[in-house]
């Protein structure tokens, strides 16, 4: 079992350059992508409870960045819970990733769409659904979008498609994949949001705001001047990682790598 002092993790040798600032009265817990490991997610929230226990009681927003489908096996049930948590209030928030957008176009029948789901893992969501894996594998294009538009649930598709693409507060701006630089953060467009990749982790320039992101898969969190990419892959390493934000504080939070 991970100990208090292997999964606080604190970005130390960081602390003699300028900080973003979130306000001292508001507490951020961000979590990068879930793809599926309700196991993870549970241990994590728990963890995070057990963190917020100990810092002390402040309006706090847990924050989700995005692709909850895919790949791990519990697609479905994340989106359940993912349901039920963000309909208790404003303290859980939820981002669209790339992976919620193309379930959503096979779950209302787009062909088009199912190329790039079944290799982004979709077999799996799906089979969350009831779809056996074997028979995915064998049905046609066609097929598997009539199959998920009967299916999957309505409720859940309508979810996904309607979780927004930011998260903005203090200095900070919360994105699934990243922002396009040298645009505007009012005129970034939902593709870039949810997609971008090079461009964006190339830049080594300002953004607007410190941006905090998943969708790159990275070893462990990956602190820049300019961003912070939070997915450590946890679909197959067992290791999701959350940044906590106060102030001009943050620190993160990991499950065990093993799980």
């Amino acid at each position: 079992m991970t100990s208090w002092r292997d999964w606080w993790r604190r970005d130390d040798g960081l602390n003699d350059r300028p900080r973003a600032d979130v306000g001292d009265d508001v507490r951020v817990y961000a979590i990068g992508d879930l793809h599926g490991r309700l196991d993870l997610m549970e241990t994590l929230l728990d963890r995070i409870a057990q963190d917020g226990r100990a810092r002390g009681s402040m309006q706090t927003t847990i924050l989700f960045l995005g692709d909850l489908v895919d790949r791990g096996p519990n697609s479905r049930r994340i989106v359940e819970r993912m349901i039920d948590m963000m309909a208790t209030g404003d303290e859980v928030r939820c981002l669209k990733g790339n992976h919620e957008e193309l379930f959503v176009l096979v779950a209302r029948g787009e062909v088009r769409a199912v190329p790039t789901f079944r290799k982004a893992g979709g077999a799996q969501t799906l089979s969350s659904y009831g779809l056996p894996p074997l028979d995915f594998e064998r049905m046609a294009d066609r097929a598997v979008a009539d199959w998920a538009l009967n299916n999957v649930s309505r409720s859940h598709v309508d979810f996904l498609d309607a979780l927004p693409d930011t998260f903005e507060t203090g200095d900070y701006l919360f994105v699934h994949a990243g922002i396009r630089p040298g645009v505007k953060i009012a005129e970034q467009r939902g593709e870039d949001l949810r997609w971008i990749r090079h461009d964006f982790l190339d830049h080594q320039g300002a953004h607007p705001r410190m941006i905090v992101h998943g969708h790159s898969i990275t070893e462990d969190v990956d602190i820049r001047d300019n961003r912070i990419g939070i997915d450590t892959g946890a679909f197959m390493t067992g290791r999701l990682t959350a940044i906590g934000i106060q102030g001009t504080a943050r620190w993160f939070l990991q499950t065990d790598p093993t799980a």
